[in-house]
């Protein structure tokens, strides 16, 4: 779901690219003591997993710096994450992200978080009025992939997995997706580098993408090069989004008239358990699909989440569906399934970022994160304030404390309930 805008083509051409990508396999073999696999870590309940922007402003234009990337992966490691997903290398943020944790390892050589580095993928002529899905944009990506690989390289024990592409053959993604084959295309290039010795051999690649994408949904999307892209990633990074659908197809979405005399509480709870069931609906067809290539790897959850707040299609007087309770109830329940399940959820997000809808500060894209931009802590994570795990911790110079001072009646004035109607069962 990450956002992405586009930048001017860089003047290196492919040819070059693979030149210096040839310089840069060198892989440092020093390891961490605290250093783990990506087979280690993914579906370990003791690992969670988290979707990090990071961005502090309405502009990609101001990136973090290394002090501010540091502060929040203590926030992040004192809640219990190990492992953060981030999404492109054109911005310095990634590679920071990664110096972040480097600096703190030497600092505390307890401190332990790794990384699942993402690659942004693009077509030919992505982000104009025309673009270009039937080819790739091979300057752009090409560079993606080497600093990936270079990053990869230069911290083996940070660097755990790399996704080539986010979102990047959904078809609802017109400004820059490509077909299967693109993103084949570069995974079969990192697994030969691992078998080269040019990467590191334990590094897992995939491609993070929407459940349709891997087969899940339409069957325009079940091509050979498709088939062929499970065969050559390491796992399948699976996206759902059952908050989009609120509105886009309810079918789950509302209070059933057996539940009109429930509890507000309770018919929100009754609500968001049949928003946990469609997510699940969604895993399965995609593993059912696997199942029909002939392919079976683990698939772990590379994105899901629910905005706190929205003025437009889940706020208030349409799908009634975003606040901090709701955004509450989903997280605890994904985390508890993909635990039952060993499987890893890459949840989105960590901390809401502004960027991302600036004509409209009231924009659920702005409004996914667990914390707000300046630190306060949303419902779902109360608790972990009363414990104190935060304590000590800032964020924008602001200590970890609760949203709505605390008050639970107050927000539960906000908590909207769907309207009654007829569901199918999920």
């Amino acid at each position: 779901m990450y956002c992405m805008l586009k930048v001017p083509a860089r003047i290196i051409g492919f040819a070059i690219i693979t030149l210096l990508l040839s310089c840069n396999f060198n892989v440092n073999k020093q390891k961490s003591v605290n250093s783990m696999k990506a087979s280690q870590i993914l579906g370990n309940p003791d690992y969670l997993a988290i979707s990090y922007g990071g961005y502090r402003t309405n502009s990609r234009d101001v990136q973090p710096t290394i002090s501010e990337l540091k502060e929040d992966m203590l926030i992040l490691k004192a809640a219990g994450i190990r492992i953060v997903r981030t999404y492109n290398l054109q911005y310095a943020k990634a590679s920071n992200v990664v110096k972040a944790i480097h600096e703190l390892k030497k600092e505390n050589s307890s401190f332990e978080m790794y990384v699942m580095l993402g690659a942004w993928i693009d077509c030919k002529d992505a982000w104009t009025s025309h673009p270009n899905h039937d080819l790739e944009d091979e300057v752009n990506n090409a560079s993606e992939i080497e600093k990936a690989i270079k990053l990869a390289n230069q911290y083996p024990d940070i660097v755990k997995i790399i996704s080539v592409g986010n979102e990047a053959m959904v078809h609802w993604a017109s400004s820059y997706f490509v077909q299967p084959w693109v993103i084949l295309k570069w995974v079969n290039h990192l697994q030969k580098l691992k078998q080269e010795g040019k990467l590191q051999k334990d590094i897992w690649v995939t491609s993070s993408d929407n459940f349709a994408s891997w087969g899940g949904g339409e069957n325009s999307y079940h091509k050979k090069d498709l088939e062929a892209l499970y065969k050559a990633v390491d796992y399948v990074s699976m996206h759902t989004y059952p908050m989009h659908d609120t509105h886009y197809n309810p079918v789950f979405w509302g209070v059933s008239p057996k539940e009109e005399n429930l509890s507000k509480e309770d018919k929100v709870k009754a609500s968001m358990q049949r928003a946990k069931k469609y997510a699940i609906s969604q895993y399965e067809s995609v593993k059912k699909y696997m199942l029909s290539t002939g392919v079976n790897k683990p698939i772990h959850i590379g994105e899901t989440g629910w905005a706190s707040r929205s003025n437009g299609l889940y706020g208030p007087n349409k799908s009634n569906a975003t606040d901090e309770y709701k955004e509450a109830l989903y997280y605890n329940a994904m985390r508890h399934w993909t635990a039952q399940e060993g499987m890893s959820c890459f949840y989105f997000e960590a901390f809401d970022e502004n960027w991302k809808d600036i004509v409209n500060p009231d924009g659920s894209e702005n409004y996914f994160g667990l914390f707000t931009i300046n630190g306060k802590a949303k419902y779902v994570l109360w608790d972990m304030v009363d414990k104190g795990v935060f304590n000590g911790l800032k964020r924008n110079g602001n200590s970890i404390i609760k949203t709505y001072n605390g008050d639970k009646s107050l927000l539960m004035n906000d908590v909207m309930v769907p309207q009654v109607k007829l569901l199918q069962e999920h």
